[in-house]
């Protein structure tokens, strides 16, 4: 069965554009035009630009286009979205804000506690990792899927806490945070192990896990967060073999493996960019060292 019986609103989301739109024009009026109004402010660079551009489009592809419905329909479609988005959107929304915007966010009476706190390596690193395991506990995720504010929330929460866990990493405005050479390979070898037994128990369980996936009256509740109501009225769906020949544990399985390779491949990623910055800095240092200036004599008269 197609996808369009759902319609335009549903798989294009336009207000959902609206909202990113006005994101992006706030995002320039104060990197660009409101810049004058912070103290330290230096001129928006054009990576920290492309940075914040690729973000925005990527959350509108992963949330507002017909990808959101499909990860109501497909398990590895939602593990996709979730991949995405919290390892690949989070980071560059960090590095795509310019670093005197996050101090003088940071800065803020309420906001500076917190960020304090939950941005500390081993703090941010457990509890992305822990509540993203927690999430994907049966009885919560049926429950977080079928529900439009536990859902709403639980997406929230779990960004924010993508967030405080690349900020070591990144780094951007925060001097306090001395997370260099070793420290940073343990970092991204920790997070990957963690990760791995919520990724283990999803691609090794021995039947469906995920209710929304199997049970026809869980699947059109989970549903109708995505989908208007009046559209699903008079539609009789028996579930997502409906729209996929793929079996819910095979489904089930390779969300489990795309998640994991996701992740591998962005870890990588960080730790061939690591090296690569350790070996420049080693050239670097050899060159400086190799370099015997000859001084002319001074000779006077």
């Amino acid at each position: 069965m197609p996808l369009g019986i759902f319609g335009f609103m549903a798989l294009w989301s336009p207000f959902f554009i609206v909202a990113l739109l006005f994101i992006t024009v706030v995002y320039f009026l104060v990197t660009v035009k409101w810049r004058s109004s912070f103290k330290e402010s230096e001129p928006l660079k054009r990576k920290e630009a492309i940075y914040f551009i690729l973000a925005i489009l990527l959350v509108y592809v992963l949330k507002g286009s017909p990808v959101e419905v499909m990860s109501t329909i497909l398990f590895s479609a939602h593990m996709t979205q979730m991949a995405l988005l919290f390892l690949v959107v989070a980071p560059l929304i960090v590095m795509g804000i310019p670093h005197w915007v996050w101090k003088a966010i940071i800065s803020l009476p309420v906001v500076k506690p917190v960020f304090s706190f939950m941005t500390r390596p081993l703090i941010a690193l457990l509890t992305f990792n822990i509540m993203f395991s927690i999430y994907h506990i049966p009885l919560i995720f049926d429950n977080v899927r079928t529900d439009v504010t536990l859902h709403g929330l639980a997406s929230v929460i779990l960004f924010l806490l993508s967030i405080f866990m690349w900020w070591p990493l990144l780094n951007p405005a925060d001097e306090d945070i001395d997370l260099s050479g070793l420290k940073r390979i343990g970092y991204i070898l920790g997070s990957a192990v963690l990760l791995t037994p919520a990724c283990g128990l999803i691609i090794f369980a021995e039947h469906p896990l995920y209710a929304p996936y199997y049970d026809p009256e869980e699947f059109l509740k989970a549903l109708a967060l995505c989908v208007p109501v009046d559209t699903l009225q008079g539609m009789t769906l028996s579930g997502p073999e409906l729209f996929t020949s793929m079996s819910t544990l095979n489904d089930q399985q390779l969300g489990g493996v795309i998640m994991k390779i996701i992740q591998e491949i962005v870890f990588g990623v960080m730790l061939f960019n690591l090296f690569f910055q350790w070996y420049r800095k080693d050239m670097e240092k050899q060159e400086t060292q190799s370099y015997d200036p000859v001084v002319d004599p001074v000779t006077t008269e």
